[in-house]
């Protein structure tokens, strides 16, 4: 019997939407009848995990498990989150269920080794998701080398992340460019574009370069968990 997906979403809402529609693309189908029955609560009043890691705001974990019990209901065979700070309380969230949470960390490292090996990834992400440390931690188990932007590089990061969260079409690709740039002088062969909304910013801007996108390789992973194939 087929499984199904339940998408604890809404951290943001465009990247809910982006990794819905890599699932669906990425499914191999030849009608509406081959794709997998997903769930997806876009519940976009989880307060922002990065204020809760780094300045002691309101914790996402009620809002998180109210998504995840609605999830339950739905009858999700497994959950994922398009969100890659998120994860830092995923060890208080995987407990309260018996549902199989799919780790987007877990699955980019293991996609870095097998599609980079012996490079060196440089780390996008928020502040929050590289100040926990779950990203290096899951690189490490996967024996990647990595590299982490400046401070200076991350305020651009982060200015550019969060104009994707307050519904801003980029258009100038020099900001994340020249952090590629900086980023490649110290190091870094590829980048993973490890915060939901990097993956629609280098989309927005048409960015060239070699990426590891967690938004497409969490798809990969729950299409096959779910027992359909991937059309890559």
């Amino acid at each position: 019997m087929k499984k199904t997906i339940g998408i604890l979403g809404g951290m943001g809402p465009l990247a809910t939407a982006d990794l819905f529609t890599k699932i669906v693309s990425m499914t191999k189908a030849g009608c509406d009848n081959d794709h997998i029955r997903i769930f997806i609560d876009n519940n976009a009043q989880i307060p922002d995990r990065t204020t809760a890691i780094l300045k002691g705001g309101a914790d996402p974990l009620p809002e998180m498990e109210s998504a995840l019990r609605n999830l339950e209901k739905c009858g999700a065979s497994c959950i994922i989150m398009p969100c890659n700070t998120a994860h830092y309380f995923l060890p208080r969230l995987q407990p309260l269920t018996s549902t199989p949470f799919i780790s987007i960390l877990e699955e980019t490292a293991k996609a870095c080794a097998a599609t980079y090996p012996g490079k060196t990834a440089g780390i996008l992400g928020t502040t929050g998701t590289l100040n926990t440390g779950i990203y290096s931690k899951a690189l490490e188990s996967q024996g990647v080398a990595y590299v982490l932007p400046n401070e200076e590089q991350q305020k651009t990061l982060m200015d550019i992340i969060y104009s994707i969260k307050g519904g801003t079409m980029l258009t100038d690709p020099a900001p994340f460019q020249s952090i590629m740039e900086e980023m490649a002088a110290q190091g870094a062969d590829y980048f993973i574009l490890g915060c939901t909304e990097l993956p629609v910013a280098a989309q927005q801007l048409a960015l060239a370069g070699n990426f590891i996108d967690p938004t497409t390789e969490l798809a990969r992973y729950a299409i096959r968990f779910c027992g359909y194939e991937v059309n890559e």
